[in-house]
């Protein structure tokens, strides 16, 4: 059914694995609109409590797939279909944020740029001990869009907000977690484990109270976010279109492959504690 997931349900827990591990689970327009198809599927499954998205292979994903002809060298497609695909991104994240049950990112490796995006517009986020986070976008000449900014927001404050999207700093797993990023930390190789093991506590609850109150959480963390975002897209178009960001994009593919840093022993620290939140 799908080309770039997985899917696995099973006892009322479904897991999602962005599949396109050779791409280090880059998100193609394919990927995304298969995302957003997926989010639907979800929503409407009786059988499904917890959502646990994770990726394919060595990371969680590596964000925008900056290959994907469609979505950087469309110039001679109709504007009408370069805001739909270059829409794609938020439309994702939105969808995933509205699903009705218990959604949980799992982490490994790392999840740059739109991958960090979509894990934001989950309920909660595991990372592995020796992942890593980044929001690369405005180096590479483009602004964070996807609805991100006021997640971050809800997140980690305006400061630290403003910190993660405008300076590009890769973000070791025990400072993510100390900053409310992510929720959960874990022993490498072992962030699916956690998200199910939390997954397993949200199951033991009353369903409906769940998600009833993940709704209200998220009709009051969510006020004033469509307005902050909804022309995101355009945004993006007009920045990406810019010689800076394709100098800066051509840049970027051009690199070695992205590697965690060296974690630091505070850092390292504060990651050894498998299930535990920061709240």
């Amino acid at each position: 059914m799908y080309r770039t997931l997985k899917i696995e349900n099973k006892n009322r827990v479904a897991t999602i694995a962005l599949n396109r591990p050779e791409a280090r689970n880059a998100m193609s327009a394919q990927l995304m609109r298969e995302m957003i198809a997926c989010a639907g599927r979800m929503s409407a499954m009786r059988d499904v409590d917890v959502v646990i998205v994770r990726g394919s292979g060595v990371c969680f994903s590596a964000g925008a797939d900056l290959k994907d002809a469609s979505r950087w060298r469309n110039g001679e497609l109709p504007f009408e279909q370069r805001r739909e695909i270059a829409s794609l991104g938020y439309r994702m994240a939105r969808a995933w944020e509205e699903v009705p049950q218990v959604t949980i990112a799992a982490i490994e490796g790392y999840a740059i740029g739109g991958g960090l995006a979509l894990a934001a517009a989950l309920d909660w986020r595991v990372i592995a001990e020796d992942a890593f986070v980044s929001l690369p976008e405005i180096a590479l000449g483009i602004p964070l869009t996807w609805g991100t900014l006021p997640r971050l927001v809800n997140l980690v404050g305006p400061a630290r907000a403003k910190r993660l999207s405008i300076l590009c700093e890769r973000i070791p797993a025990g400072e993510a977690l100390a900053m409310g990023l992510v929720d959960y930390a874990a022993p490498k190789g072992k962030a699916l484990a956690t998200a199910r093991a939390v997954a397993k506590q949200v199951l033991a609850l009353p369903r409906n109270s769940v998600r009833m109150t993940k709704e209200s959480v998220n009709a009051y963390a969510g006020i004033g976010a469509h307005a902050s975002s909804h022309m995101a897209h355009d945004q993006i178009q007009l920045a990406a279109a810019s010689a800076e960001a394709r100098s800066a994009r051509e840049a970027f593919a051009a690199r070695p492959k992205a590697r965690a840093p060296a974690p630091s022993r505070k850092a390292t620290s504060a990651a050894r504690s498998p299930a535990r939140g920061r709240r």
